[in-house]
């Protein structure tokens, strides 16, 4: 199984869930990458405030490098999870077919907060970056209990 994290610039949210996702699932059974739907920050680390959120909670992103999504995506990934709608408009607008739009999914759609966005915590205080590793958690959490139920 293949999973994609996507959000704007792929530096704050999109980082974090991939990381999360990957520290709770199997990594020889499952694939874990993130992307944004913007190209503002290709080749860079993610966000220090990510960064150090994620290791206030025992996981390294600092490794990761930002790149923008692209169509070739849905050739590579079984679920495109996207954080916020605009991201999803985004994505959606890509699709080449129905298959291609059956693979995006909010978020936190998987913990049924369907119509419910993971904020971008980039303007925002450090706060806001644990608040949103929080949300995110969650649903990484339900998503990888259905992973390894599959």
């Amino acid at each position: 199984m293949n999973v994609l994290m996507v959000c704007l610039g792929n530096i704050c949210r999109s980082p974090l869930a991939e990381g999360i996702l990957k520290s709770k699932v199997d990594s020889k059974h499952t694939f874990v990458d993130s992307a944004g739907t913007a190209g503002y920050h290709v080749g860079y680390a993610p966000d220090p405030r990510s960064i150090k959120v994620a290791n206030d909670h025992g996981i390294d992103i600092s490794s990761q490098r930002c790149r923008k999504f692209t169509v070739s995506d849905f050739d590579v990934f079984d679920i495109i999870y996207v954080m916020d709608k605009s991201n999803y408009g985004n994505i959606i607008g890509l699709a080449r077919n129905k298959a291609d739009q059956q693979k995006i999914k909010l978020l936190l759609s998987e913990i049924n907060l369907k119509n419910e966005e993971v904020p971008d915590p980039y303007h925002d205080s450090d706060d806001g970056f644990e608040k949103v590793y929080i949300m995110i958690d969650k649903a990484c959490t339900e998503i990888a209990a259905r992973l390894e139920n599959r």
